[in-house]
């Protein structure tokens, strides 16, 4: 079970999946224009020695990049130098690093918040869908509805004509049937499952 039974949830849950998607798609073309333009940058395209411009014009080697300074500039410089000089493997094994890194450090932080909420919610949803087809499982059902925070326990007795959570304890305690179905529905509607 992956989707909520309630239409509020589920599409809560279908608009975050989708979100995630998006996430992922949008790092994934990143990486590989990333890639792309480090590898036509780290290895021009064979020909450019031969059609070189003069020392001095806009494309030289010599002439200065724009809108950075003299620091940025020479520092720009040295790694195409060091590209340039340097093992082709290994600078090739450096841009696919980089383009990796590019798409997993964003898309591993978001995914390690989500999915293991995700998967929770998708092994307590299963849990509690088998539990309410029997009459222990609601029992159980009952009890963790009892075990959530005092506030949630206390506006499922709010639906509970005379009830209090002490009541609904009570209630539990001697196995009251309205009791335990109440406190069973109210532990599938919190986890968005239909209680009938």
């Amino acid at each position: 079970m992956w989707y909520a039974q309630n239409y509020g949830l589920r599409a809560r849950q279908i608009t975050g999946d989708g979100a995630i998607l998006l996430w992922i798609a949008f790092w994934s073309t990143a990486a590989v224009v990333t890639y792309r333009l480090a590898c036509k940058f780290a290895f021009p395209a064979a020909g450019t020695a031969a059609s070189a411009p003069a020392p001095g014009s806009p494309g030289s080697p010599a002439a200065r990049l724009p809108l950075v300074g003299d620091r940025v500039d020479s520092a720009l410089r040295g790694v195409a130098d060091a590209a340039d000089t340097g093992d082709p493997v290994i600078v090739r094994t450096a841009v696919t690093a980089g383009a990796v890194a590019v798409f997993l450090v964003p898309v591993g932080l978001v995914l390690g918040s989500w999915l293991p909420r995700r998967l929770r919610w998708t092994r307590q949803a299963a849990a509690a869908h088998e539990l309410a087809a029997s009459d222990d499982g609601r029992e159980l059902l009952a009890l963790r509805s009892l075990l959530r925070p005092l506030d949630e326990v206390a506006a499922t007795a709010d639906a509970i004509p005379d009830a209090t959570p002490g009541s609904l304890a009570e209630g539990w305690r001697n196995a009251d049937p309205a009791t335990l179905d109440a406190l069973a529905e109210a532990e599938l509607e919190r986890l968005g499952l239909r209680t009938a």
